[in-house]
């Protein structure tokens, strides 16, 4: 059995992995402009998905796959519009309504419950669109592989 490149690869990573430290991954802007950018990011998503619908329609693509990838936009844009009104109820937030006392996992939304407070609340919970947006991508991606696998074995759908 040849393991030439794959041992050397296998040793490099594992030096890299051994040796890491804290990645300090998280880059702070003063101002405003890392807010922004972020927030024009959701405006560009949120458009580049409703575009996808409207030419997925326009151009009559049909079958499962098409309406799975119809939903994960669908979704998506929901997550968008979500998590764009939550960073602003975020931003909204005095410095005593979290409590973080072993770190930013274990924030917890202090009382008493205010307009933007509740508002922060129902815009944390974004992972209940995003998660099932992500299945139907999952799902739309099979279909298309199936699809094009069985074309490439000559058999028709």
């Amino acid at each position: 059995m040849k393991r030439g490149p794959f041992l050397s690869i296998a040793i490099a990573c594992s030096l890299v992995v051994a040796g890491a430290s804290d990645a300090v991954a998280l880059q702070t802007h003063g101002g405003s402009e890392g807010f922004v950018v972020h927030q024009l990011a959701h405006v560009q998503y949120l458009g580049a998905l409703g575009y996808l619908i409207w030419d997925i329609r326009r151009s009559g693509f049909s079958g499962k796959g098409w309406l799975h990838l119809q939903w994960f936009c669908r979704l998506m844009i929901a997550w968008n519009a979500l998590a764009f009104i939550g960073h602003f109820a975020q931003m909204a937030l005095s410095d005593d309504a979290l409590s973080a006392p072993d770190g930013y996992l274990s924030s917890e939304l202090l009382m008493p419950l205010s307009l933007v407070r509740l508002t922060y609340f129902v815009t944390a919970l974004d992972h209940l669109l995003i998660t099932p947006g992500l299945l139907f991508l999952f799902l739309a991606m099979r279909w298309f592989y199936r699809v094009e696998a069985t074309a490439d074995k000559g058999v028709s759908r």
